[in-house]
């Protein structure tokens, strides 16, 4: 039988697309892998298997104490943040107990006004253009796309504002699971912690003292533990797609005629993205509660199953032409699937940010060029989150609006 994978290494940035063909044609649609340390797990590569997995949370839990690698995982493995232990969030809580969770989360979301969200959007886009507009030129990834969605949602969650750059490089730190992973995991909680106990004292118009007034019984922990992951969630896969929305907008023929004008092509090329550039890549996990079979390999109790997003948005048996443009087909797994995908007004919130992050760009600087050629245009080392590290271009300098916060 051909070796597992490393779930790691250059190819995850260079051609993650081509590496996942190649695993299906070696290893079918579920693949043996190993993480940090040599730590043994399944990708989920195919749409159909991924579809089962996400479909039963009895039989493939999302319990992580099931794991049966725990005795082998030291206390500063760098994936602890991803793969969690004992962590009293909605990510790793199953059944009646998740659903209460999971409807305290949409409440809270779904109160966010979305056309205040489309202003705080747009006012810090603007802030943001204004910094660069003048120069004439800009890194995009660094200047823009990797600012806006958290200075956003901290906005809405009730975080000083003061605190966005920092909780930023916290959550990058976290997210890529390299060195500082958890020390951005700390800062995080700390972070949340503090806001929490001052919306105690304080309740305000934001998702945060929304959450403290669910009548479920969650206590101020485990509330904290859930803004850490909605966070998360919110912030690096809603910069990446804006990254890589307008990475695709910049380099492809189908979208060049369109750059300086009609917001139909934003739409295409977002959607376009989550079937083809998803940002979330893969996704830690499930843990098989007994002995199973799934894709012709024999799963035994406590594995840890990976879900493949990316790799099953791109299972030729559903996307057999790849040059095809997508439309309105929203039948992707980027935002997961089952009891446990993103809930809706979460996504909603997403797409507000993002598209109006490249509507107002757009807008305000129609000649945009990449400064490099595309296949110059690199990607962070993540099996995680596929994003940009990068994206230089020019334009005809504008003036700055002001008056932003």
């Amino acid at each position: 039988m051909t070796a597992p994978v490393p779930l790691s290494g250059p190819r995850f940035q260079s051609d993650p697309t081509r590496l996942y063909r190649e695993m299906r044609r070696d290893h079918g649609p579920v693949a043996p892998v190993v993480l940090d340390g040599d730590v043994p797990a399944w990708l989920v590569l195919d749409y159909r298997e991924l579809h089962q997995v996400t479909s039963d949370p009895v039989l493939f839990s999302r319990d992580s104490e099931l794991w049966n690698q725990w005795d082998r995982i030291p206390a500063d493995w760098p994936l602890l943040p991803m793969i969690g232990r004992k962590q009293p969030s909605i990510l790793y809580t199953v059944g009646e107990r998740h659903r209460l969770r999971a409807r305290m989360v949409a409440g809270a979301l779904e109160s966010v006004d979305p056309f205040v969200l489309r202003r705080y959007a747009e006012s810090y886009a603007d802030g943001l253009i204004d910094a660069f507009c003048g120069v004439g030129e800009a890194e995009l990834i660094g200047q823009y796309a990797s600012l806006l969605p958290v200075r956003v949602l901290v906005r809405i969650y009730g975080v000083p504002d003061e605190q966005g750059p920092a909780l930023v490089t916290a959550l990058n730190d976290m997210i890529n699971g390299q060195e500082g992973a958890l020390a951005g995991q700390q800062h995080m909680a700390t972070a949340v912690m503090e806001l929490l106990a001052a919306r105690q004292q304080e309740p305000a118009e934001d998702v945060a003292s929304r959450m403290l007034a669910d009548t479920s019984g969650f206590t101020v922990e485990e509330i904290a533990q859930d803004m850490m992951v909605m966070l998360a969630a919110g912030h690096q896969p809603t910069a990446d797609w804006i990254g890589n929305s307008l990475r695709l907008m910049l380099t492809d023929e189908r979208f060049a005629a369109s750059l300086s004008g009609g917001r139909h092509s934003v739409a295409e090329a977002m959607n376009e993205v989550l079937w083809a550039d998803t940002p979330t890549q893969n996704v830690a996990g499930r843990w098989a509660s007994r002995d199973t079979h799934l894709g012709g390999r024999h799963i035994k109790a406590g594995d840890l199953l990976l879900l493949g997003l990316a790799a099953a948005n791109a299972d030729p048996q559903v996307h057999i032409d790849s040059s095809a443009m997508t439309g309105g087909n929203g039948a992707h797994f980027s935002f997961g699937h089952g009891d446990h995908r993103c809930p809706f007004p979460a996504q909603e919130i997403a797409e507000v940010i993002a598209r109006t992050g490249i509507e107002v760009l757009l807008d305000r600087l129609p000649d945009l060029e990449l400064t490099v050629y595309a296949d110059e245009l690199t990607r962070r080392p993540s099996p995680w989150l596929r994003g940009m590290t990068e994206l230089p271009v020019h334009f005809t300098p504008t003036p700055a609006l002001g008056g932003h916060p």
